[in-house]
């Protein structure tokens, strides 16, 4: 695993340890920031299901002012922290070792609206539906903000949850991402 682009562009990162990780692919995460383009420059990043950090700590070297890591396995904690001390990108980043759920229900932990927002869960899971409605929920996202939900190009994503609509899905294989956006005036288009 590597950074692809921006000021860490070529830095190796440590890989996941045993096999229950399953790190995006590089051409899927060429594919997201692709999609994501000049939005990650200045933005507030939230990785949801980090594993390692490729993703939060590819969107930091891309620009992203800060990144917010939340995954629950602390052994996965520790690789991830490896990769943030290497690319010297600690002080840009903040790390909660717990669920999903637990983040999302506790608003003391948010910070700032995030202005992007990815998430890879499980893919054996079905908690896209729940997901999607607790980020939509409150005020953790900035209004023009952008969620990207990697799953299971199998698995069925609903078009609308709460005030989240998705706007597009981009297939790459068994792989899919789905963008969504908050319905309100302006609604971002990708």
């Amino acid at each position: 695993m590597r950074v692809i682009a921006g000021s860490h562009k070529g830095r190796r990162l440590l890989g996941p340890q045993g096999s229950r990780l399953r790190p995006t692919s590089d051409r899927v995460k060429e594919a997201l920031f692709s999609i994501l383009g000049s939005r990650v420059q200045g933005a507030r990043f939230l990785d949801l299901y980090a594993g390692t950090g490729a993703i939060g700590i590819e969107a930091l070297s891309r620009g992203a002012q800060r990144a917010v890591f939340v995954e629950p396995n602390s052994a996965s904690i520790q690789v991830l922290l490896t990769n943030l001390d290497r690319c010297g990108l600690s002080q840009l980043a903040d790390v909660h070792t717990c669920n999903d759920t637990d983040f999302l229900h506790h608003e003391d932990l948010w910070g700032p609206p995030y202005d992007l927002v990815y998430a890879d869960p499980p893919y054996e899971q079905d908690c896209e539906e729940q997901l999607l409605s607790s980020l939509g929920c409150g005020a953790m996202m900035a209004p023009d903000a952008i969620v990207v939900l990697e799953h299971a190009t199998k698995r069925s994503v609903p078009p609308q949850v709460g005030r989240l609509t998705r706007l597009r899905d981009y297939r790459y294989g068994d792989t899919t991402l789905s963008v969504y956006g908050l319905r309100a005036e302006g609604t971002p288009t990708v």
